[in-house]
């Protein structure tokens, strides 16, 4: 039985974030890989607001607010009001989240260092595809997709 595309993918993500939390863990870190583009971010500039947060990390406003808020209560980041109005919400890493940088990078190396092997072993890079496949799902979403898909259904 060929796997569906959402299994194909979930599985995929079992095997990547399974190995690199594992990876945290072996370094000591009380730390979880979806934390790591609002690590990143902060990593390069000292506060971002949380849409600053989606837009440089790859996350969705949703997304970032969830992990921002978790990451609070890991005492990882703080949020303070921002902005001309108070509205904004800026971030800015704890000082427990600065402390865990150096090890960060250390595992964040390594975990590049995988990625780039994984891809060396594919036909085309995990990386270049799934570039490919978001660039084509922000021009034509999946949802226009199945719309498409029952409406030709319904007429054929």
């Amino acid at each position: 039985m060929k796997l569906g595309l959402g299994t194909q993918l979930r599985h995929l993500i079992e095997l990547l974030d399974g190995a690199v939390e594992q990876s945290y863990v072996d370094a000591g870190l009380n730390y979880r890989p979806r934390y790591t583009p609002v690590m990143r971010v902060l990593a390069e500039q000292s506060s971002a607001t949380i849409g600053e947060l989606a837009s440089l990390g790859g996350l969705t406003q949703p997304a970032a607010t969830q992990t921002v808020a978790v990451m609070v209560k890991k005492g990882l980041l703080t949020v303070s009001a921002g902005g001309e109005d108070g509205r904004q919400r800026v971030v800015r890493l704890s000082a427990a989240g600065a402390a865990m940088l150096p090890q960060l990078r250390v595992c964040w190396r390594a975990t590049k260092f995988a990625a780039d092997s994984l891809d060396a072993e594919l036909a085309m890079p995990l990386s270049s595809c799934l570039s490919q496949a978001i660039t084509a799902l922000e021009t034509r979403s999946f949802t226009e997709r199945i719309r498409d898909a029952n409406a030709n259904k319904l007429e054929g």
